[in-house]
């Protein structure tokens, strides 16, 4: 734990001179403590227990972070290339297809090198990078899917006026809310981690470097950084489905009240895409974060961390590729093209 001290001139002022080797003791102990925990070692058990599935899983998450990455960029630049996608809805997707790939691949890559080498070990640096990353992509995630809500409000509220309410200058604020929240979140949390001691052994049973993990291998008082962490988890989640549900409302009323069949099943399926993500997204949350640990197995936990860092960013390029026509076009016609060139 850091612990302040006054500046060396205020205290030979107030102090006797005599005072000062003990003052210059204090503080070497001090920067060794620092410098003890920025050069500790952590050590991922991820999946380690299951010898004999190593293999299978690392072809597995391969696959998947393959999928992950063709699918989130692929998205990006069918939306880039194709005019008719340039709408605000599609530029919203660009960026959650984007904070998807960031995601994955801050913890794939080192999920896939633990299944095939003996050596577990990520450096303190290194595991506070990646739970700094990792965060900034998840706090970004909850609100981009909550800006993507308000978007479809717009939509399906006021169609007449969806053009001039959904301004660019608009569009870029609602996306930058988002990614400055996700690193004023990450910066805190990542701060408070930082003040903490690490003296060994330093196991993590987890494929990931999660704030809840990181401090339960912490031998300093780790009361405060959890704390924080509760309390942004709770604002997040509850400002962000707060967003959601209240625009979902205004949806459903307004979806009622539209005299035609057709008119109803145009705005069910404008919805439906993001709805599944919603779903999947802050389903797999309330479970991991909402259950007591003392019932959830360290299975369990790593099932869930797996899917909302690992499937989810996979599943958010297919559902609104499979659901969306205008995105089923785009890439006909992309596949088209590339096959007439070759």
């Amino acid at each position: 734990m850091k612990i302040k001290v006054a500046h060396p001139l205020l205290f030979s002022w107030v102090f006797p001179n005599t005072q000062k080797s003990r003052f210059s003791q204090t503080t070497t102990m001090l920067l060794a403590e620092g410098n003890q925990s920025s050069g500790a070692m952590f050590t991922l058990l991820g999946f380690s227990e299951y010898a004999d599935l190593q293999v299978p899983l690392f072809l597995v998450f391969l696959t998947i972070y393959t999928i992950t990455a063709l699918g989130n960029l692929g998205m990006i630049m069918i939306i880039r290339i194709n005019p008719k996608l340039h709408t605000p809805m599609y530029f919203f997707l660009s960026h959650l297809s984007f904070v998807d790939f960031c995601y994955s691949t801050t913890v794939t890559p080192k999920l896939l090198e633990n299944l095939v080498v003996e050596d577990r070990t990520i450096s303190f640096t290194g595991c506070i990078m990646q739970f700094f990353l990792a965060c900034i992509c998840a706090v970004a995630e909850t609100f981009m899917l909550a800006v993507m809500a308000y978007d479809r409000y717009v939509a399906v509220c006021n169609p007449l006026l969806y053009t001039a309410v959904m301004s660019q200058k608009l569009c870029a604020s609602l996306v930058a809310g988002p990614y400055t929240w996700g690193i004023i979140s990450s910066l805190t949390l990542t701060y408070f981690l930082l003040s903490l001691s690490f003296c060994g052994p330093n196991i993590i049973n987890n494929f990931v470097c999660e704030h809840s993990v990181i401090v339960s291998v912490s031998c300093s008082d780790p009361y405060i950084s959890q704390v924080l962490c509760f309390v942004t988890a709770i604002f997040n989640e509850v400002s962000s489905l707060g967003v959601i549900l209240t625009t979902y409302v205004f949806i459903f009323i307004a979806v009622i009240k539209m005299p035609s069949a057709v008119g109803r099943q145009k705005a069910f399926s404008t919805c439906a895409s993001h709805l599944t993500a919603i779903t999947i997204f802050h389903g797999t949350v309330l479970f991991l974060y909402c259950v007591p640990n003392s019932k959830n197995s360290w299975l369990t936990v790593k099932v869930g961390s797996v899917f909302y860092t690992v499937i989810i960013p996979m599943l958010n390029p297919l559902i609104y590729s499979f659901r969306n026509k205008d995105v089923k076009e785009s890439v006909q016609k992309l596949m088209n093209h590339s096959i007439q060139l070759c």
